[in-house]
Formats: structure tokens, C-alpha cells, sequence
């Protein structure tokens, strides 16, 4: 059987976790007659998402299915402000399960917007973080710009004042890239570093672990920016690297002669997912 290395960070994060914990929490003292809706996958994690449904959560695909017997719950990665006062506007009850994270850079993009800085934001332009944060910019009037790639700085040159905020999730080698950058020719950057600790410990494993394996098990969400990170990071260190979503993606061939498998997991991955994992690469290197 080959040695299974299991990344000391990997899994639920705080933030995932307390969105979770809510809307099971919600669902336990509902009263008879209302409804629990969640704006979009409460979580990019669609097994998770699917056992919540089971247990009475539901997607809201359209706002007109919405009614005073109808309660919302906020996703982790948070909404823009304008959508919540809709939402309220309706009679609607709202549970925040915005991770606290998230909601600091929704205050650093207003404070660093306040203090006269052209704001970029480094992130995934159609990530629902980035698309709520980009909310509470053009609330308090703010300008800005999201950088996804290097040709987005297009829009940053000749601005002499740029303040710098990340998706909580994002790449920490490509984020020192973009502040390199604008440092070059901006004449003054103020920069607030809103990575959150469990994306910069979990790729931190990644770096160590994958050189050291056989073969690299990444697990989460196909739809997962963190888990997707974490498995570009895993291939450009470890050709032998595979993301999965579940046990049955993984195939027999991955670990003929293999005597080391490493295993993390995204912060939205649950531990039955990844004790699944774990069970399946046991029989499959026996």
C-alpha cells in the first residue's frame, strides 16, 4: 500500500464552515411554512451543496419565488449591498453568512476608495466575491478595476494613487506580481493584503507537499477559485498532480508503482469527501 501524505491544512475553512453551521442551524428552527433559500451554491462545493438541499436548503433561481414566508441566506462569499436592500425591500428575512474575510475587504476597498486611491482589486471578475465587493465600491463611488491578468494593469497605468486589495482567495505569487507591477509606476501604492490565512496556509502545503509525492490528489470543487489555485500550483510542481471533485474520478492507472500519494483538499471541501478520498487511493495502491 503506498504512504498517504494528507496536507495538514486541508478542508473547511473558518469561513465555510460558519456558513454551514448557519444554515444548518436555520434549517433545525424554521418555522413550519417558511422556506430557506440560499443566493446561488452557498458554497463552491457542489456535494456539500447537494446534501444541504436533502435537508431542505434551497437554490433561488428567481427572486419573484420569493415571499414574508421566505427567509435568505447569504452565501460565504457575500453580495453586493444594493442586492441585500432588495432583498429586505421585499420582506424577506436575511441570515449573513458572509465570511468575515470577506467582509474585510468589502471595508478595505471603501476605506482605501475614501482616501482618494484608485482601487484594484486582484481577483476573478466573474467570482461572486469579486462581483459583491465590486458592489460596496460603486456604493461609496469609488473607482477601480479588477486584475485577473497582467493585461488588465492596461487600465491602471497613469494613475498615480492605486490602493491594492486581493479576493480572499487568490494566488499569493501572482498578487506579489500585480503590486511588483503597479509599484514600478505608480507614485504612491497602499497595499491591503486580504488574503485570508487558510488560502495562504493551504497553498503553502501544496509548494511543500507536491515535490515530495508521487502522486498529487487535489479535492473540491470544479467551481472551487481556491481548489483550482491549489491544483495549478500542485501541476507546476508535480506533473502527476489531478484534481477531483470525488472518489470515482480517481483511476486505477494514476498509481501503478506509486509509493507516495499527497492529498489536500479546497476550503469548501467537507471531511467526508476527503475520508473518501483516502479510503478509495488505500484500495486502489493495496
Amino acid at each position: 500500500m503506498a504512504e498517504i501524505l494528507i496536507a495538514e491544512h486541508a478542508g473547511f475553512c473558518f469561513g465555510v464552515r460558519r456558513a454551514i453551521n448557519l444554515a444548518e442551524e436555520s434549517l433545525s428552527t424554521m418555522e413550519p411554512g417558511k422556506e430557506l433559500y440560499s443566493m446561488g451554491p452557498l458554497i463552491h462545493n457542489p456535494q456539500e451543496v447537494k446534501r444541504l438541499e436533502e435537508k431542505g436548503l434551497r437554490m433561488l433561481t428567481h427572486e419573484d419565488e420569493l415571499s414574508q414566508n421566505s427567509v435568505v441566506l447569504v452565501r460565504s462569499h457575500g453580495i453586493p449591498p444594493q442586492k441585500e436592500r432588495e432583498l429586505l425591500s421585499k420582506g424577506v428575512r436575511v441570515v449573513d453568512a458572509t465570511c468575515p474575510f470577506v467582509k474585510a475587504v468589502h471595508e478595505a476597498v471603501v476605506k482605501l476608495s475614501k482616501e482618494g486611491y484608485f482601487v484594484v482589486l486582484i481577483g476573478e471578475k466573474d467570482h461572486p466575491e469579486v462581483i459583491g465587493t465590486l458592489g460596496y465600491l460603486q456604493e461609496c463611488g469609488g473607482r477601480g478595476v479588477v486584475v485577473e491578468s497582467r493585461d488588465d494593469l492596461r487600465e491602471v497605468l497613469g494613475k498615480d494613487k492605486v490602493g491594492i486589495v486581493a479576493q480572499t482567495t487568490q494566488n499569493e505569487q501572482f498578487f506579489k506580481e500585480v503590486v511588483g507591477e503597479i509599484a514600478l509606476w505608480a507614485r504612491e501604492v497602499k497595499i491591503i493584503n486580504t488574503i485570508c490565512n487558510a488560502t495562504s496556509e493551504r497553498q503553502e502545503d501544496v509548494y511543500q507537499l507536491a515535490p515530495q509525492v508521487d502522486v498529487m490528489i487535489v479535492i473540491g470543487g470544479k467551481n472551487s477559485g481556491n481548489t483550482r489555485r491549489l491544483y495549478q500550483i500542485a501541476k507546476s510542481l508535480n506533473p502527476n498532480s489531478y484534481h477531483i471533485e470525488t472518489s470515482e474520478e480517481l483511476k486505477k492507472e494514476w498509481f501503478n508503482g506509486v509509493r507516495k500519494v499527497g492529498i489536500t483538499a479546497g476550503a469548501s471541501t467537507p471531511d467526508w469527501v476527503i475520508q473518501s478520498v483516502v479510503q478509495r487511493v488505500k484500495a486502489l495502491t493495496d
